[in-house]
């Protein structure tokens, strides 16, 4: 195995690339095999084009500590822009150039930008009429059209500013780790996002404590799907990329086929993603194997002290697991000849670790990968936290959890209501402190203030608690916002009052946190659905029914649909009803007539289980 760059000294993240373009300039760097034409750049034409873009944007005005709006997509272009941002001395605010035009337009007014970056001609003219009642300084495009013209501001696609840095000498700039990097914008319960200011420092942090854990080595190839300018895969990217990693951009149409043309060493992904990999094998396996390997694995994680479910197993308990392993040990073998491995070779056969976050994994799909023999490491982190808090290691990896914390992060579980620290095994809050947590959210000091302590402490909102072994164990949320299997968040709130304005529905409340699609508890308006029933000349109103069923399916997808701002995520799939409305004395419902979402969980656990079956 190479060494390790040490990247201990360096101040920013633009510091990376002069180091390893020095050690690896003709190792490839980043491989784009979907774009027409293919595009190839070694760790020299990275540095060189990096450097070319920032110079391009000195040359326009940018200035240290100016905030520049940007936002694109997946390409070799956001990384040559986002670096080139950071070397030229400013902090770029960054989003997809799919969102919602209000929503790019907010960031972009929020940030207060002096300059912006957009994906193509389209994105800018989508943010018309309005964008031209905000001052900047010029537009870029990162696409080779023609830029679209303006009376009053200067407009350049990309080979124009590369050709206008190519007319400039770079100017140094003096970088401190403490210096804001990036907004990141999340979005929160009132509607509005928010912008976490992360420093160099914060974003340091997982390049140089993530690496040792991963252990990337020069030429390993990754697999890039998720949303570059997402926290998750871009500090990854950092990450990987300083280690001299080849970084291959892929899609979903494409990344089963592109697993097995590129064998790479490493993928980072969401649940979802690695539940589509599983729907895709799982019709390889012999079910004859695979139900002895179960039995297998279950007994070698106990042998290890690696059980959830056996947190504590006596010396005798391990022991009859090590030779229930044992016994098991040549069928499972064998079912690795015979099926497993023809799994392995449809994902390449060269995979070191997948890399999996943005919500917690079901344990049939840990135990799926365990099974055949793909490493999958599953970490835990948020936006404000830059963003892994905590990761499986290789030597421990207890399916279940989240992970032990990564170096220099502390992790304490304290009492919801008052913060006292609980002890080892009790569920409480999730608090985090280290290097890692965001500066603040932008221009917010209030918000701030609710989320980070005097003390340092960021409260993540998340329930979990700490197994003897310190690994992280995740629970619930405390905060209703909805994590879907895919990494998409949802705020329920708005989604259920939309609902609400059902004259069949009295209340609801969504489900769903790390399933496919959401859920919902529904309190009918029996009166209504009983007139409803007598119009459609139904003889009895029964809301198991074909009818009813159908009925309350129309109201859901009208209801959602016609809200302001509808993603298909949005959607809600399976739904019960239940008898008995919320309420205040039932203890489903606050003092101030807000639902108690733990609370039900708990009293309809069964209900939710059905739901989701």
């Amino acid at each position: 195995m190479t060494q390790l760059i040490d990247y201990t000294d360096v101040n920013s993240i633009p510091e990376i690339w002069p180091i390893v373009a020095k050690q690896f300039p003709r190792t490839l760097a980043l491989h784009d095999p979907h774009n027409k034409p293919e595009v190839k750049l070694n760790y020299g034409q990275l540095w060189e084009q990096i450097s070319k873009f920032a110079a391009g944007l000195q040359g326009l005005g940018v200035e240290p500590m100016d905030k520049v709006a940007f936002f694109a997509d997946n390409s070799p272009r956001w990384m040559i822009a986002d670096q080139g941002i950071m070397t030229a001395g400013a902090a770029n605010a960054v989003r997809s150039s799919q969102a919602e035009k209000q929503e790019l337009l907010y960031i972009l007014a929020d940030s207060y930008s002096t300059s912006l970056i957009v994906q193509d001609r389209q994105t800018c003219q989508k943010l018309q009429p309005e964008l031209d009642n905000i001052e900047l300084k010029f537009i870029v495009i990162l696409s080779d059209e023609e830029p679209p013209t303006s009376q009053n501001r200067n407009i350049f696609n990309f080979q124009q500013l590369m050709k206008e840095g190519g007319n400039h000498e770079l100017q140094p700039v003096q970088k401190k780790r403490d210096n804001l990097a990036t907004l990141l914008y999340t979005s929160g319960t009132t509607g509005k996002p928010k912008g976490a200011m992360l420093s160099y420092s914060n974003l340091l942090h997982q390049v140089t404590q993530l690496a040792p854990i991963i252990k990337p080595e020069v030429g390993d190839r990754v697999l890039s799907i998720l949303p570059t300018w997402h926290v998750y895969e871009r500090t990854v990217e950092y990450l990987l990329l300083s280690q001299g990693t080849t970084q291959i951009y892929t899609n979903l149409r494409s990344f089963k086929e592109d697993l097995q043309e590129f064998q790479p060493q490493y993928m980072v992904g969401v649940p979802r993603l690695w539940d589509s990999l599983y729907e895709a094998n799982k019709q390889k396996l012999i079910q004859f194997f695979f139900n002895l390997s179960n039995k297998y694995i279950l007994a070698r994680r106990l042998a290890q002290g690696l059980s959830l479910e056996h947190p504590n197993p006596s010396p005798s308990t391990k022991l009859k697991a090590k030779i229930q392993a044992t016994l098991l040990s040549l069928l499972h073998f064998l079912g690795d000849k015979i099926v497993y491995e023809k799994v392995r070779q449809a994902t390449g056969g060269k995979i070191k670790y997948l890399i999996s976050g943005g919500g917690s994994l079901a344990m049939h799909l840990d135990t799926f990968y365990e099974i055949v023999g793909i490493p999958l490491l599953v970490g835990y982190g948020l936006t404000e936290t830059s963003p892994v808090a905590t990761l499986r290691r290789p030597e421990r990896n207890l399916r279940g959890s989240a992970g032990l914390p990564v170096p220099q992060v502390e992790i304490s579980i304290v009492d919801p209501e008052t913060r006292e620290p609980l002890p080892q095994g009790v569920r409480g809050l999730v608090l985090i402190r280290g290097p890692l947590v965001m500066k603040g959210y932008y221009q917010k000091p209030e918000k701030t203030a609710e989320v980070i302590n005097s003390e340092g402490w960021f409260n993540s909102g998340d329930l979990g608690l700490l197994t003897a072994g310190g690994d992280l164990v995740l629970t619930g949320r405390a905060k209703d916002t909805i994590v879907l299997s895919n990494g998409e968040n949802i705020e329920p709130q708005p989604i259920e009052d939309a609902c609400s304005r059902s004259s069949y529905i009295d209340q609801i409340m969504l489900l769903g946190q790390d399933e496919r699609t959401l859920g919902a508890l529904i309190v009918p308006n029996v009166e209504a659905v009983q007139q409803w029933a007598s119009e459609q000349n139904l003889d009895n109103m029964d809301l198991d029914s074909k009818p009813v069923q159908d009925l309350f399916r129309r109201e859901l997808n009208a209801q959602v649909k016609n809200r302001p701002g509808y993603r298909p995520d949005d959607r809600i799939g399976p739904f019960e009803f239940i008898g008995e409305p919320f309420s205040i004395p039932n203890g489903t419902m606050t003092q101030t007539m807000k639902i108690k979402r733990p609370a039900i969980r708990e009293k309809y656990r069964h209900f939710i289980q059905k739901m989701f079956k």
